[in-house]
């Protein structure tokens, strides 16, 4: 956000103010996004915080005739940075983020059904003397558990204003009092900041001072200096080996490290500082919440909470439930979608078809056509099955049943290195690697994130469902088993499902056992209680993912589809043309039936585009390479249709339908498609495609990364081209191997 492009609030009919900024901050699981969206509404946008990867959402609220701008943070415990995630928090808090003020209050969520816990990030909030209001929210869960907050008497001794909300509910007259509270906070301007560590607090704005006057900081990314902040240091002091020590001495060097140590030594001689400073913490909030809170003694959750969690937590009955959980959501994903990916379907050959009717025949309509429509079109059509599993994750997200099946599965992925926090993101590769690569920013070790994100690109995603649904249909026979229950074509498609998944967790144990090799880290989360999800948020939150799935394919799937197109377009051989154009004047003049006729000229048009497919830049470039993929049994046209693929697998079909002149409007379940490659042959007669070959390209598409988007958003996440670069490498390695081994022994 820049000086020129924010926002603005009216204050009177003529008189306008920049707008004010709330921060929005509190733990994972305290419904904070669900009141985030709540009061935004579809007045959000999501983007990244300049310089670094993080992603960051920014919303408007509207009190009146007054517009505010919320920033949603991302959760944590508190302000000790351990990740990403939390470095951005803090920076937003602290005004570092290049072109974008410190915000003018501060909305701390917190869980009334565990109070103590959420107040710690509070208490440190409430020293940055920012103005505060905290919401105290599912004060209606805390209320079934028979725990009750005075909400008044806690604002009265935390010097803030305490609002009591319920983010799961639909309505909005709840918040009025919240926005009332906010709207106050910002008038405000400043609060009275207090510490709990007075003689930490001393120190840390000595050595601050001291630094400032001694030291020249180096030069940030948007080529200016910053002076370093008290707390900023205050939090290196407490917090060692962590992000904020990490980031001042590589701005000062190892003296600034040498003072810190010094000072932690006078200071705690006997304790650490962090442990010092949670003891005295904890110890304020017992005694701030003592009279205030009620609850039953010796139980914070309710009987039937604990008796599902007894169940959904065991070994083997929480796992055979995370099993079937995860059986409803695939089959779903493949069942609910199917009308509407037909019904896109249905659309995108509509406009394919009227591009050529109002255009004359040439490049412009080819590109228009078989370039931008089909090219996007082909990634559009997946957006069906991502949405409903997005819902899916959501959904149990919110319900706090996802906490409970990360916990689960992390006594499954410690063996490879991994923790339950690499959980959520790997499932949600199932839908798509780009959004689920995205999803590790919440991972805190470094390590853990980048195996983690090696290993999603081979979970299968639906780009990859394409190539399957024809091979198998074409090449495995529809054989049952056990009186018809089990089906091969579904085994088959079963087993390239677990390859993918053998191949992600067998890379992340390597990986953690070679060059990012270190201690698997200690998995720690807080189990949400059980609730029921808000509509209103889930809607929102796929809308979000919606349309940041459809500006993935309207620019780098709509780039790459333009760059395959020109490849199969170009050159043109107008010697073909005409011989094409003279075949079809005889079949005009020799058969009568007008739908013979029709038929016969829609056949030499595919095997026009055929022949010119196989004199184009592509096809030359298939016939080039032909020789490094002939010892997996691909002839030139499927090695054309890998290359074009490479950039977005997404492609092949289409790739596949030209080449064997068919046709490029094809989909996974044409049958002329089908047939052509079960007949493609060589020159000497022999079969190109047999059960062994395809099972190879099926092996082969399940372990190789095929995706342009993907390999952005590696680089990106990674700030490096040598992740995305090992990454494209090692998984086209090891597709070509298993394509190989395919091939070899069939």
């Amino acid at each position: 956000m820049t000086p020129t492009n924010r926002s603005h609030l009216i204050a009177t009919d003529i008189e306008q103010s920049p707008q004010a900024v709330i921060a929005v901050i509190g733990n994972p699981n305290t419904g904070k996004s669900t009141l985030f969206n709540l009061l935004t509404g579809m007045r959000q946008k999501v983007a990244n915080y300049p310089g670094v990867t993080v992603e960051k959402r920014v919303g408007e609220l509207k009190i009146g005739a007054r517009h505010f701008q919320l920033i949603d943070l991302p959760g944590t415990y508190s302000l000790a940075a351990h990740s990403p995630d939390e470095r951005a928090a803090i920076d937003v808090l602290l005004g570092r983020i290049a072109n974008m003020p410190p915000p003018d209050a501060v909305l701390v969520v917190v869980d009334a059904t565990n109070i103590k816990r959420n107040l710690f990030v509070a208490t440190e909030v409430l020293e940055l003397g920012i103005p505060v209001v905290i919401a105290l929210n599912m004060v209606d869960l805390a209320a079934a558990q028979n725990i009750h907050v005075d909400a008044a008497a806690l604002a009265k001794r935390l010097d803030t204003t305490v609002i009591a909300t319920i983010a799961a509910a639909s309505g909005q007259n709840n918040l009025e009092p919240l926005k009332a509270a906010l709207s106050e906070a910002v008038d405000q301007k400043t609060q009275k900041p207090w510490a709990l560590l007075d003689d930490i607090k001393h120190a840390a704005e000595q050595l601050a001072d001291d630094t400032n006057r001694q030291f020249t900081p180096q030069p940030s990314g948007d080529g200016e200096t910053q002076p370093v902040a008290a707390y900023e240091v205050q939090r290196a002091l407490i917090d060692k080996g962590g992000e904020a020590e990490k980031r001042l001495i590589a701005e000062f060097g190892d003296n600034l490290s040498l003072r810190l140590q010094t000072l932690r030594d006078q200071l705690s001689p006997d304790q650490t500082l962090a442990e010092r400073d949670a003891h005295q913490r904890y110890a304020y909030i017992a005694s701030t919440l003592d009279g205030i809170v009620q609850a039953p003694s010796g139980q914070l959750k309710s009987s039937w909470s604990e008796r599902v969690d007894q169940f959904v937590s065991h070994p083997i009955l929480g796992s055979l439930l995370f099993v079937l959980v995860m059986a409803t959501v695939f089959q779903a994903v493949f069942s609910w979608a199917t009308p509407m990916m037909d019904l896109i379907d249905a659309g995108s050959s509509w406009v394919t078809a009227q591009v050529y009717t109002a255009l004359p025949e040439g490049a412009i309509a080819s590109l228009l056509a078989d370039g931008v429509v089909a090219g996007v079109g082909s990634v559009i059509i997946f957006l069906p099955q991502i949405l409903i599993l997005f819902a899916f994750i959501i959904v149990l997200e919110d319900s706090g049943y996802m906490a409970r099946a990360a916990f689960l599965m992390d006594r499954s992925m410690r063996w490879c290195g991994l923790s339950g926090h690499s959980f959520v993101p790997m499932l949600s590769s199932f839908a798509c690697a780009v959004p689920a690569i995205m999803g590790t920013r919440v991972i805190p070790d470094t390590r853990d994130r980048i195996a983690t994100i090696m290993a999603a690109p081979f979970m299968t995603c639906s780009a990859r469902l394409p190539v399957y649904a024809l091979l198998i249909a074409a090449f495995i026979p529809q054989q049952h088993y056990v009186y018809g229950l089990i089906n091969l074509q579904g085994l088959v498609l079963l087993g390239l499902y677990l390859l993918g998944i053998v191949g992600g967790v067998l890379t992340a144990f390597l990986l953690k056992r070679t060059v990012l090799r270190g201690s698997t880290p200690t998995f720690l989360m807080e189990l949400p209680p059980y609730r029921t999800p808000n509509i209103k948020s889930v809607l929102l939150r796929l809308v979000e993912r919606a349309k940041a799935f459809l500006i993935r394919a309207g620019t780098v799937i709509f780039f790459v589809s333009v760059v395959v197109w020109s490849l199969a377009y170009f050159p043109r051989s107008e010697i073909l043309a005409a011989e094409f154009e003279r075949q079809k004047l005889a079949v005009e003049s020799s058969i009568q039936v007008e739908a013979e006729r029709e038929q016969a000229i829609a056949q030499l048009d595919n095997e026009l585009a055929a022949a010119q497919m196989e004199q184009s830049l592509l096809g030359r470039m298939g016939k080039t390479i032909a020789p490094l993929f002939k010892p997996l049994g691909w002839d030139w046209k499927l090695s054309a249709a890998v290359i074009a693929s490479f950039p977005a697998r997404e492609v092949v079909i289409a790739v596949l339908g030209t080449t064997y002149a068919v046709g490029a409007d094809v989909d996974a379940e044409d049958a002329s498609l089908r047939e052509r490659v079960r007949n493609a042959a060589w020159p000497d007669g022999r079969k190109v495609f047999t059960p062994a070959i395809a099972v190879g390209l099926m092996v082969f598409y399940a372990l190789c990364l095929q995706c342009a988007a993907t390999v952005a958003i590696i680089r990106r996440e990674t700030n490096s081209w040598r992740w995305p670069a090992f990454a494209w490498f090692y998984m086209t390695g090891l597709g070509y191997l298993g394509a190989y081994a395919c091939a070899q022994l069939g």
